[in-house]
């Protein structure tokens, strides 16, 4: 089983990315700290190679902060730089405008030394459902990005303002259009950024995530299902039965994934 996703309107947006960045000061490269290294779009970083970066460590209230604080510095550079938090915090909206300004000194400078005010443009990238959306609403101050707990929400870019010199470009997710590497591809599905439509054998996966966690985080699985990890192990655990006695296999395995996406399973980062 090989697992792609790349629709029809990513391509499209990967075009738009692309001539918009040539009028971009900023990137906001949201990744999902559950698995932050595998939330890096290779096709999206070769166009943003020249511009500072700003490299967002979100959804850190779902992740292994220990293990997110010695990947993030990893990130940090003379151009970019990186913040480790979860989008939806009161306070992270002064934190990003902070280091967006200051990754944008030298236009603001050249401004200032001109007599106007410099309006900083950037532009928000990221793999599906990192919360990029979730995000832009929180520098807004209000929902003007429309949201959701999958892949795939937002379907085309939008301009906004925050305040009067910073507008935000909010853009659909990302991937690339082959994932050669299936480790990677596994881990984003496990993150909900590829839809579960396109896995058509999901007990297959639901092992393997079990095997990915059992080497950092078992005690989570034991906390949470026993001794026994196995599916039939889980199914029994949580009385998953279906008619005839019979144990409930296919639900066992969506309970894994979808136990370890809500966050069930405790903090964990996959990368």
């Amino acid at each position: 089983m090989k697992i792609n996703w790349f629709p029809g309107h990513m391509k499209k947006t990967m075009i738009e990315i692309r001539e918009k960045l040539k009028n971009i000061d900023v990137v906001l490269y949201v990744l999902d700290s559950r698995a932050p290294i595998s939330s890096i779009n290779p096709s999206l970083s070769r166009l943003a190679q020249d511009k500072p970066i700003l490299y967002i460590f979100n959804k850190v209230d779902m992740a292994d902060e220990k293990r997110v604080k010695e990947l993030a510095p990893n990130y940090r550079n003379a151009k970019s730089d990186f913040l480790i938090l979860n989008s939806t915090g009161s306070s992270s909206s002064k934190i990003i405008k902070q280091k967006l300004l200051s990754l944008a000194k030298a236009k603001i400078e050249k401004a200032k030394s001109k007599g106007v005010r410099a309006v900083i443009r950037c532009i928000v990238v990221g793999v599906p459902n990192s919360g990029k959306s979730t995000l832009v609403n929180n520098l807004c101050g209000k929902a003007k990005a429309v949201t959701g707990n999958r892949a795939g929400v937002t379907k085309q870019t939008q301009w906004v303002a925050i305040g009067d010199n910073v507008e935000i470009c909010d853009t659909p997710g990302t991937l690339y259009p082959n994932l050669e590497d299936q480790d990677v591809a596994k881990k984003l599905f496990f993150i909900g950024s590829i839809k579960d439509e396109v896995i058509s054998d999901n007990l297959e996966l639901a092992v393997e995530l079990i095997k990915t966690l059992q080497v950092k985080y078992l005690e989570n699985l034991i906390g949470r299902y026993g001794e026994d990890l196995s599916l039939d192990g889980i199914a029994k655990s949580r009385s998953f039965i279906i008619s005839g006695g019979e144990l409930d296999i296919d639900r066992a395995a969506n309970a894994v994934v979808d136990d370890f996406r809500k966050g069930r399973l405790g903090r964990i980062t996959l990368d």
